[in-house]
């Protein structure tokens, strides 16, 4: 038989070569549990892993209800092979296959919210997770509050029952559960917001109280929003990878995920209908995340950033590629030399050893994540991972030229146009805002540097500060002068 002639599901399960992991339970016992907002790879390659694990030690009734909340490509990829699919763990040494069974059913939000709603109303859901991406919390990245300007929030005011955003859905099912006098869920944010879990209980809550204000405090007072540090490289899934896959397995997988070695959870124990063993599956459970937090937006994040905006400019792929231009692999220890200064640790921490992984998963050959998937939603990425830095590097009065070349690479690549004069797909929330300013500025780092730092949803005040507004002009002049190679390479050099 052709490899991947046959599509993967529970009747082929063991169909499967002895060399692939498959759950190990029995499906038909598993309860759902959790309802997890954001069914994208990301997920799939993480918590759902985890919860996996979980389910093999006997946790029955903490499976996975998917939801998409607008498109309804992954339901339709894995609704007709029974939600299984394969995680695909790439190493330079090779490739070990996963098929993965914590996902029981999904459902696409934009076709029926009410039922949605429903679902996460259902006592038997204790968490609500989510991985919506930094723009999937409709609220101003600077600042941390819920934008009320916002389409889908205005919408969803308008609109309670069927709700288009993730704060809607999760304050209609938290509205119904007290209006029956049932307890609330956690939600349990797994995207990379600074404070995660007290920005979305603030983004929550202030949702809530434009409807009543009886439940915005009701929210506040019953419901734990603990926060979490994820860590784990999940590139976009390739129609090779899915090849590459069937014939791993001998049967087709309509959408597998590709990942790294390296996972890492830390989460803050604060649940408030319970949880399943996550320390037994590998999960960090402390009682302050936000040292983890800034450590990774900080180091791996502003780093991969930074990658990402100069490598694509200067006409690298992925993430390996650019590390395999030694300049780059330089800027990247570099980011984290300067961020790690920033950061106080938990005694026993090993900052170095860490920065160390970090470009050695950079460098993962095996890995193909694209400079170009990295880059998207900067608007909302850019405060988390490099402005912070760049602020408390200030304040010690410290230079802070290195972030501020990363700060222009983004502006560079937001103006849509690459140095071969090709047009750049920028996905963004702001990429209208970004356009504008551009044609108005033209290509001149004197104009178009301080209009885009006048972003107010993006820099906030620290845009007018006359140290960065210098650095990062400078900076941006040498982008245009002499491109992102050549700029990259003096500045590792100096």
């Amino acid at each position: 038989m052709r490899p991947g002639s046959t599509r993967l599901g529970r009747a082929n399960l063991d169909r499967l070569p002895d060399g692939v992991r498959r759950p190990a339970y029995d499906r038909s016992r598993i309860t759902p549990g959790i309802v997890h907002l954001g069914l994208g790879a990301f997920h799939r390659a993480h918590q759902a892993v985890i919860i996996d694990d979980c389910l093999a030690g006997g946790a029955t009734s903490w499976g996975i209800i998917g939801a998409s909340l607008r498109s309804p490509d992954t339901r339709d990829a894995l609704a007709p092979q029974d939600h299984l699919y394969t995680v695909a763990t790439r190493a330079a040494e090779g490739t070990e296959h996963r098929v993965i069974g914590a996902l029981l059913d999904s459902v696409v939000a934009r076709e029926n919210p009410a039922a949605l709603v429903e679902r996460m109303a259902d006592p038997a859901i204790r968490i609500v997770s989510l991985t919506v991406t930094e723009k999937g919390y409709c609220h101003t990245p600077q600042t941390g509050d819920l934008d009320e300007q916002h389409p889908d929030v205005v919408h969803d005011l308008n609109n309670f029952d069927a709700p288009r955003s993730a704060p809607g859905f999760i304050v209609a099912a938290l509205a119904r559960r007290r209006a029956q006098g049932l307890s609330p869920f956690t939600v349990l944010c797994c995207d990379n917001l600074a404070a995660n879990g007290h920005t979305v209980q603030r983004i929550v809550t202030q949702f809530a109280a434009l409807r009543s204000k009886d439940l915005g405090k009701w929210i506040a007072e019953n419901v734990a929003f603990p926060s979490t540090m994820v860590d784990r490289i999940v590139p976009e899934t390739t129609g090779s990878d899915r090849d590459a896959v069937a014939n791993a397995l001998g049967m087709r997988d309509a959408w597998p995920v590709m990942t790294e070695p390296f996972t890492q959870w830390v989460v803050e124990d604060r649940f408030t209908a319970g949880r399943p063993d996550l320390a037994a599956a590998g999960v960090e459970l402390v009682s302050d995340v936000k040292p983890f937090e800034l450590m990774k937006l900080r180091l791996l994040n502003a780093s991969h950033s930074a990658l990402a905006y100069l490598g694509y400019l200067s006409g690298y792929e992925t993430i390996a590629d650019t590390m395999q231009d030694p300049h780059f692999a330089r800027l990247a220890a570099q980011v984290m030399e300067e961020a790690a200064v920033t950061l106080t640790m938990p005694s026993g921490t090993d900052l170095a050893a860490y920065r160390a992984s970090l470009l050695k998963r950079f460098a993962n050959p095996a890995l193909h994540h694209r400079t170009w998937q990295i880059a998207m939603d900067g608007s909302q990425k850019l405060p988390q991972r490099l402005l912070g830095a760049m602020q408390d590097r200030l304040r010690k009065d410290l230079p802070i030229a290195t972030h501020a070349l990363a700060v222009a690479g983004w502006m560079r690549y937001v103006t849509a146009t690459d140095e071969q004069g090709r047009a750049i797909d920028v996905r963004d929330p702001l990429v209208a805002e970004f356009a504008a300013l551009a044609r108005e500025a033209g290509p001149v780092a004197e104009r178009l540097a301080p209009a885009l730092l006048g972003i107010e949803k993006v820099f906030g005040p620290l845009g007018s500060e006359p140290r960065l507004r210098e650095a990062v002009t400078t900076a941006l002049g040498q982008l245009y002068q002499g491109g992102a190679r050549q700029a990259v390479a003096a500045l590792v050099s100096a």
